[in-house]
């Protein structure tokens, strides 16, 4: 069986590297808010060009803590409300109604996945305080249009970086271009800890100190608390962790590249309907012509398939394990009844047609073949 993600194999690549870790870790005594977290902070601030990274507890966190705090720094105020894109994970949701803000649902351009700058700008009314742009999949989002919409109306925006570590437009990296964004170092993540993680980038200092406080019971001294605060810190086990896989992260992006390019030159299913910007890349692109393209970092390498089930199942009796990024967008999920009446058709299109294929940079050269060979033969 061609595995979907093989994690272990994934992490075999840096086994030493990540015992010596976790000895340094054990052996210094200090278990929370320690110098692992600081460094990592350092680190991943550096990489994502920001002022400022906090280590939070995962990414689903990074979203709320950060609408919370602009709530509590009087930026937000509850029943605003937020444009998001109707067919991305439950979590940038959650994040929204968790604070007592409404989620404004929109469409996404069908090809990108990603938001539309024009369905934004139609949902716009004079409630509409913040964006929340996913960079689904690992592609940014349409992030210069979304920035010069939100300087026309004055919106803050918070990026979904959860898929897209390191992608970049222009040399600005995810994490860089609105006013903070939330990422996750979930196992499967790009930039994946051994167990839940995540991380708020920004360069607002105000914001920072905000969340640094809230994420640690509320308290910018011990034992003194500022807001009705929650603990969610990253460990040191887990800072010290992303710290021996960070460095590593450009050559991991670079393989996923060519994996996607490889896909995209061989599959030539007439049924199978590939990412949007997949011809930007060939197998032979040169390492310079790669960089070029980090638009899209390929957390996920999603086709489309009116037959999606049918698919699927012909992978799986061939030896191919697949997933569906998801099978039901957050507006028909039961936890969200009061938006199962609104009309999304593309979103609801997406969430019945797409399939993500095995994106994992330690596939070999014959599993990735063999997933071209098999996707091309399917229904022929």
């Amino acid at each position: 069986m061609i595995n979907f993600l093989d994690l272990k194999a994934i992490n075999n690549y840096y086994q030493q590297e990540l015992k010596d870790a976790c000895a340094r870790v054990i052996d210094s005594g200090w278990y929370i808010m320690g110098n692992e977290l600081t460094q990592f902070e350092t680190e991943f601030a550096a990489y994502c060009g920001t002022k400022h990274a906090i280590g939070v507890a995962n990414g689903l966190d990074a979203l709320i803590l950060t609408l919370r705090a602009w709530k509590e720094l009087g930026k937000l105020n509850t029943g605003d409300e937020v444009i998001v894109q109707a067919n991305t994970y439950i979590a940038s949701v959650l994040a929204i109604t968790e604070n007592e803000l409404v989620p404004v649902l929109v469409e996404p351009n069908p090809g990108s996945y990603n938001l539309d700058p024009e369905t934004v700008v139609a949902a716009i009314t004079p409630k509409t305080k913040a964006i929340l742009p996913v960079h689904l999949y690992g592609q940014l989002s349409p992030m210069p249009e979304i920035m010069a919409i939100a300087n026309a109306h004055n919106l803050l925006v918070l990026e979904d970086c959860a898929q897209a570590h390191g992608a970049e437009i222009n040399g600005k990296r995810a994490g860089n271009w609105g006013d903070a964004a939330g990422f996750s170092f979930y196992p499967g993540k790009n930039l994946g800890a051994l167990g839940d993680a995540g991380a708020i980038t920004t360069n607002d200092d105000a914001l920072a100190q905000t969340l640094k406080a809230l994420r640690n019971y509320g308290s910018h001294k011990k034992y003194e608390n500022l807001y009705q605060g929650v603990n969610s810190r990253l460990d040191e086990i887990q800072a010290a962790m992303l710290r021996v896989k960070l460095p590593n992260l450009e050559v991991e992006t670079a393989r996923r590249q060519q994996i996607a390019a490889m896909y995209c030159e061989g599959i030539n299913n007439p049924y199978i309907v590939l990412p949007l910007d997949a011809t930007a890349l060939t197998i032979n692109d040169s390492p310079s012509t790669i960089q070029h393209y980090k638009v899209h970092v390929w957390h996920l390498f999603v086709v489309r398939c009116k037959q999606r089930d049918a698919l699927q199942n012909w992978l799986f009796e061939n030896g191919i394990q697949t997933l569906i990024h998801y099978p039901v967008p957050p507006h028909k999920q039961k936890a969200y009844d009061k938006y199962s009446q609104h009309e999304l058709p593309v979103t609801e299109m997406l969430h019945a047609e797409v399939l993500s294929l095995p994106m994992d940079p330690s596939l070999s050269m014959d599993s990735i073949n063999k997933v071209i060979k098999l996707v091309n033969e399917f229904l022929r």
